[in-house]
């Protein structure tokens, strides 16, 4: 499914195409190649084709249909769907009763006229970065099927990557929102920490948990993050403030904007392919300016002591009752960090709360920092370790490398898929802004996409 999101919706409310012949066309796509990729755990073909025949019956009547009208959609399997028991990756929670209710965001979107068609694979509770997941299977990359997804929202980037739907919903916690769409040649979008609602998903690490996005152009990356704003009483954490529609104001562009270049920890460890990816952006932009963001590498010291000790305290009970139902490589992490003294804990949340601090005082001088979103392209399925900076490094870990930082204080980035002529596999650049400033990220990756810099097409073979 080549067509956008907007394309989509448009033929479905123009009546040139019905809602269900849109919901058809992507269940037989995904029946037919799916298989090969890794994408889904749960196909809700039923719902999607009644939810299609309810938005055709709408049309009929003459009612107005909404923005994303008939648009297919599909999401993480940590975001509750109604009837399916809430995955999170994991074996144990498959036993669990299923979702009496949608989680607040696919509510959101439905209520904007999307079609939901089913739930995605992901690293198991969301402690991943490379779309491997030993119950479900790997998630594979569309442009390579040899090569990782990133994680863990693998399944989001497969599938969108695969053309199955034009939009996947995702979480990110350290990352898995915009390390898959490097990997996997995506626009995706991590808003502001509390910008939406994460009522009824299933949680991470509760003070650096993020839902947000994936889309194959900026337009419709805006489109879904428009229906998804809004307060919402379920989650405490939601922000109270308004909605901030970003759809009209794409074509605003980056002009005016002070924009500079992440320096320092955000040049080094990775592979050329990464710092020349981020000095595409910048020449685009016309932008030779560079900033400093103040003790990164403490910033994501920091992101892992507070993501493995909070993660440890969710799963306590699960750790204790079925050990052995664990991935070992999450439950050997959640483990330790059940161990992990509270000194250290209270002095990465005494940094957290100073880096915050610092962050502000930066965005005071530029309005934009671009920045690796991984260090290298997809690693091949099954690789364990990987060269950078002359160091063999674990895969797992250290695919977050640059987005960590960027994760622990809750700052909005859009990640935009950059490609180099002769590769198969693409790689993504952080556009990173100050709280609440969507607007900004949105508006740089569009100017990005409309410079031909930026670009997200379907996989090869997938057209």
């Amino acid at each position: 499914m080549s067509a956008s999101a907007s394309e989509i919706a448009a033929a479905v409310r123009g009546g040139t195409t019905s809602a269900r012949a849109v919901a058809e066309a992507c269940l037989k796509r995904i029946a037919a190649h799916d298989g090969r990729v890794g994408a889904f755990t749960d196909v809700t073909a039923e719902r999607a084709l009644a939810r299609a025949d309810a938005l055709d019956a709408a049309r009929a009547r003459g009612e107005a249909l909404g923005p994303l009208s008939g648009v297919p959609f599909a999401v993480k399997n940590l975001f509750d769907l109604q009837g399916l028991s809430t995955r999170a990756g994991s074996k144990i929670n498959r036993d669990d009763p299923p979702a009496k209710r949608d989680a607040a965001l696919v509510e959101r979107l439905e209520a904007a006229g999307a079609v939901c068609v089913g739930a995605l694979n992901m690293g198991e509770y969301a402690y991943d970065f490379t779309g491997e997941n030993i119950h479900d299977g790997p998630s594979r990359n569309p442009h390579d099927l040899g090569h990782m997804s990133g994680g863990s929202s693998g399944g989001c980037g497969s599938a969108v990557a695969a053309g199955f739907v034009p939009i996947a919903l995702g979480s990110d916690t350290n990352g898995s929102i915009r390390v898959p769409s490097s990997l996997c040649g995506l626009f995706g979008l991590k808003p502001t920490y509390g910008r939406l609602s994460r009522a009824r998903s299933f949680p991470f690490v509760s003070s650096l948990d993020h839902l947000g996005p994936f889309a194959r152009s900026v337009a419709d990356l805006a489109l879904s993050y428009d229906a998804m704003q809004g307060r919402d009483a379920d989650d405490p954490h939601c922000a109270p403030i308004p909605a901030a529609p970003m759809s009209a104001s794409l074509g605003e562009g980056a002009k005016g904007l002070r924009i500079a270049v992440a320096g320092g920890y955000f040049a080094e460890h990775g592979l050329p392919e990464a710092f020349e990816a981020v000095a595409r952006c910048a020449r685009a932009l016309d932008t030779t300016r560079t900033a400093e963001i103040p003790q990164a590498h403490l910033a994501r010291a920091s992101a892992f002591l507070i993501t493995t000790t909070e993660g440890a305290a969710l799963h306590l009970d699960r750790l204790r009752r079925r050990p052995d139902d664990f991935d070992p490589a999450v439950r050997n992490r959640l483990l330790a960090g059940a161990m992990v003294p509270a000194s250290l804990v209270v002095k990465a949340q005494k940094f957290r709360a100073w880096f915050r601090h610092a962050m502000a005082a930066l965005f005071e001088e530029v309005d934009i920092i671009l920045a690796p979103a991984t260090p290298c392209r997809a690693p091949k399925l099954g690789q364990s370790v990987m060269e950078l900076g002359g160091e063999s490094l674990p895969v797992r870990a250290n695919l977050g490398l640059y987005t960590q930082p960027i994760s622990f204080i809750g700052l909005p980035v859009a990640a935009v898929p950059i490609w180099t002529q002769g590769e198969t596999l693409p790689i993504g650049v952080q556009v990173i802004g100050p709280p609440w400033r969507e607007d900004l990220v949105l508006h740089v990756a569009a100017a990005l996409e409309a410079l031909g810099v930026a670009a997200a097409p379907v996989a090869a073979g997938f057209e």
